[in-house]
């Protein structure tokens, strides 16, 4: 099978949605309204879905890895945001080095988890 693929854009919940829309404005994604319970939210071309569903199940495996050029600009960055003052239950965890390249994590306020990674080259 040959893949002309142009994204892919997965879906997640969040236990407050309007907590989560604020959370993800603040890490710069520009969110689009699809309609009162439902966004989209990218940057530069690549994006995801956020929905108003508080599905336990579902949000507490959920796991998104997004690549990033230097992730220690982008942990810096982060750590000006700062989101542990500003959204209970966030959680930031320190780069670390790892064979294939460098991650941080992020926990957003409904406890998805977020690895943000730099490959080597």
């Amino acid at each position: 099978m040959i893949h002309k693929a142009k994204s892919i854009r997965p879906f997640i919940g969040s236990k407050d949605f309007q907590i989560s829309r604020s959370f993800y404005q603040d890490l710069g994604f520009k969110e689009i309204i699809l309609g009162p319970n439902f966004s989209y939210f990218e940057t530069k071309g690549i994006g995801f879905y956020l929905q108003d569903a508080d599905v336990k199940d579902w949000i507490d495996n959920t796991m998104l890895f997004l690549e990033v050029e230097d992730v220690q600009q982008f942990w810096n960055e982060l750590l000006r945001l700062d989101l542990l003052a500003k959204y209970e239950n966030v959680k930031l965890v320190p780069i670390r080095e790892m064979d294939w390249g460098k991650e941080c994590f992020i926990h957003d306020p409904s406890g998805i988890l977020w690895h943000i990674g730099e490959f080597y080259k």
